[in-house]
């Protein structure tokens, strides 16, 4: 999986296409990412003795097919390829040919 943690990311199908967030969570072995303020859902939270009964709004998680890359700099979605410098591999945004990590 080439998508990382505090990646920027734009979202390519589904009903919050075209919103761009950072992902705020990797899951590589089931190849899905949580992207801030994308596929928001509704949890109802129970009162306890502590705490009051209220209403939760938090990201779901969506696969990861279904997001690219959004290189901040150059304003559009990218490809991520990798390459070796220095003797360490890293990621390139393949559009640019920019160094990500």
């Amino acid at each position: 999986m080439r998508i990382k943690k505090d990646d920027t990311v734009i979202v390519l199908t589904g009903k919050d296409k075209g919103v761009t967030g950072k992902v705020l969570k990797a899951m590589p072995k089931e190849g899905r990412v949580i992207v801030e303020g994308v596929n928001v859902q509704t949890k109802h939270q129970k009162q306890t003795q502590k705490e009051a009964a209220e209403i939760k709004h938090q990201e779901g998680p969506i696969d990861v097919s279904n997001v690219m890359y959004y290189d901040t700099k150059a304003k559009q979605p990218s490809r991520i390829g990798y390459k070796v410098e220095n003797g360490k591999k890293v990621r390139v945004a393949k559009k640019t040919g920019a160094v990500i990590d």
